[in-house]
Order: C-alpha cells, then structure tokens, then sequence
C-alpha cells in the first residue's frame, strides 16, 4: 500500500517461492527493504530482503553468488533457514529453503520480546467493501495495520469513506486512496492492534492449510 517509486519487503503466506520479478517492478526504488543477514561458505554478510514465502525468498545480496549456491539466511535473531539460489536475474536472486517455514511466526516478537513493525502481507481471500448504500465484493490482495490493497471490478471512488470486511475480522472504516487498473489502496483511520492482525493471519493459514488437505 505504499506510494509509487517506493517498495517494502513483502511477505506471503503461499507455500511456492517467490518468482523472478518483471521489469517494471525491478524498477522501483529499493528503499524500505528489510535487512537480513546470509552465511555463504561460511561468510556471514548482509541482504536487503524483497519477498518473503513459505517456500523461499527474493533477496538483494552485495556480492555476486551463483545459481546453485547453497547458503543460510538469517530472518530472526539465532534462527538460520538453510535454502539454495535457483535463479539469478541483475541484482536479485531467488532462494528456496529447504523445508518450507511458518510466515506468520516472522511477524511475531522475537526472542527478546522486541516486535519489528509489521509490513505488508499477501492475502488470497475475499473483502466486502461498503461505499454508501453501495456494497462490492473484492478480492483482498495485501494488507498492513494501516490500510488494505483490493481488487474489484466495481467502481470505488478514490477519496470515498467506506467500511472495509473480512471474515473473522472486526469492520474497518476507511478511505479510498488510490485506484489503478481495477485495484485499490485504502487507509485504515485507525490502525490495526498488529496482535489481533498477526491472530487472524494466523487464521488465514490454517484455512490455507484445510482446503490444501481437502
């Protein structure tokens, strides 16, 4: 939900690693990256970390590693995730971790109780907006506690207050600030406790989880 020319790591509770990025998007500046650590042949240095999955990460290294290159990353203090580089395109390199990790569990504190601000995170899940008399279906795209990126067919008027839905969350007022092709940025007026977020994605997950078994 960020403005143009400004990315932020991204996290996403699907299972498959991230894919190599299009162009337009290789373009933006890199600027509120999180930064990680990785240990390659025993050398320890730091990433700036674009995407985040179950399955793997996109990562920005400041040295040149091969496809194929076996290394760690370090995504929580003492908790190295073991992966290998499938794919290099410019400065990015894509990561598959060797056994798939718990998304959500990053969001949480860390070991000294400290917790990072919680970025945006990728949903597959459906929101009921509410403009007036007028209610939209829309497919929920990303979300942060302060604010909601959807995508919908039906017209929202940028600027409109509406009433943003999700099941097993409380309604949520807000605003429309953006539309481009279809999708929507709307801001939260209050943001959300990141605690009663992160037990709701956590939610999500196990849904996630119940329709892969089914």
């Amino acid at each position: 939900m960020e403005d143009e020319l400004i990315e932020t790591t991204r996290y996403s509770l699907a299972k498959a690693p991230p894919k190599r990025p299009d162009r337009r998007s290789s373009e933006r500046f890199l600027s509120l990256l999180r930064v990680g650590a990785i240990v390659v042949n025993g050398k320890r240095e730091l990433c700036l970390i674009r995407n985040i999955s179950g399955g793997g990460m996109m990562i920005r290294p400041y040295s040149n590693i091969a496809q194929g290159t076996r290394l760690a990353i370090e995504l929580k203090q003492g908790d190295p995730v073991k992966g290998v580089v499938q794919w290099v395109d410019g400065e990015l390199i894509g990561v598959t971790f060797d056994a798939p990790i718990d998304v959500v569990a990053l969001l949480g504190p860390s070991r000294e109780g400290q917790r990072t601000r919680l970025p945006r995170v990728d949903l597959n899940c459906t929101a009921w907006i509410r403009e007036g008399a007028q209610v939209v279906r829309a497919a929920a795209v990303n979300i942060s506690p302060g604010g909601i990126c959807v995508e919908t067919p039906a017209r929202l008027n940028v600027g409109a207050e509406v009433v943003v839905s999700l099941n097993g969350l409380s309604p949520v007022p807000g605003v429309v600030r953006w539309a481009a092709d279809g999708a929507y940025g709307i801001g939260f007026n209050r943001a959300l406790v990141v605690s009663e977020l992160v037990a709701w994605l956590q939610g999500q997950q196990r849904e996630d989880r119940r329709s892969a078994a089914n």
